[in-house]
């Protein structure tokens, strides 16, 4: 009886080490999913980035690579812990999912946080960053990132395109007599194309710039919350697979 409880025990342990094995694999992919996402907001997002005066929105992104870094290399410690069949070592992978965890969890409430502050900050600067700092000396940034914003979305001004008139740069020669930056036109391609604001010349949506930001935002931050969530329940039941393994192996040697 004692050598049949032993047998059951060896294969519930055996079964344990090759579901955690498979969870490990998982858990790689989705940390390189993690960062992926983390690094694709900052690369090709990193202009509007610079249209928030909130730091939330990048900090965000900055703790899913840190997490997602932190996900692979965590993957490679649970797989050499598993077939090892250390306990040292089970323990520390325990306590890096956990971390990991947190990390999370941190960057999903950050999210939550911006999510609710988004309208208002966006009310709040949008239109002053537009009006003071396009085409601003050692502003360029801006400048950049308000072009490719009204271009890609399709808008022209924070609310409308009557936005551009109290704009600093509207006043000065660089404007040349434009009533918009080119970046408004349908046709940008056509120099001076700014001058002409009529409908049929410039982009005129209702809402402006700040809704189609907005929008594609909160976007944005469903998708980190999506991801942040997903791996979390993953490594819920990772955690749990952990301790099993553990408890399965309480009569090896620390």
């Amino acid at each position: 009886m004692g050598a049949n409880k032993e047998k059951n025990e060896t294969c519930g342990t055996i079964c344990l080490k090759y579901l955690l094995f498979t969870f490990n694999f998982l858990f790689w992919l989705a940390g390189g999913a993690v960062m992926a996402v983390g690094i694709w907001t900052l690369v090709e997002k990193s202009d509007y980035i610079s249209l928030l005066s909130s730091k939330i929105y990048a900090v965000s992104a900055y703790i899913l690579i840190m997490a997602g870094v932190t996900v692979m290399v965590t993957g490679v410690l649970g797989c050499c812990a598993t077939f090892k069949e250390q306990r040292r070592l089970l323990r520390v992978y325990f306590v890096l999912l956990l971390c990991i965890f947190l990390l999370e969890v941190l960057a999903g409430v950050l999210a939550y946080i911006y999510y609710q502050q988004l309208n208002e900050e966006l009310k709040e600067n949008l239109r002053e960053t537009m009006v003071q700092k396009y085409d601003q000396p050692e502003q360029e940034h801006v400048t950049k990132a308000v072009d490719k914003l009204q271009q890609e979305f399709k808008c022209c001004g924070s609310n409308s395109s009557s936005d551009w008139l109290e704009s600093v740069w509207i006043r000065s020669i660089n404007a040349d007599s434009r009533s918009v930056p080119d970046s408004c036109c349908k046709s940008p391609v056509i120099k001076l194309c700014g001058r002409r604001d009529h409908p049929s010349n410039i982009y005129k949506v209702e809402g402006g710039c700040i809704t189609k930001l907005e929008n594609f935002i909160l976007n944005h931050l469903q998708i980190i919350g999506a991801v942040g969530v997903g791996i979390a329940c993953v490594q819920i039941v990772g955690m749990f697979f952990t301790c099993c393994l553990y408890r399965s192996l309480k009569s090896e040697p620390y």
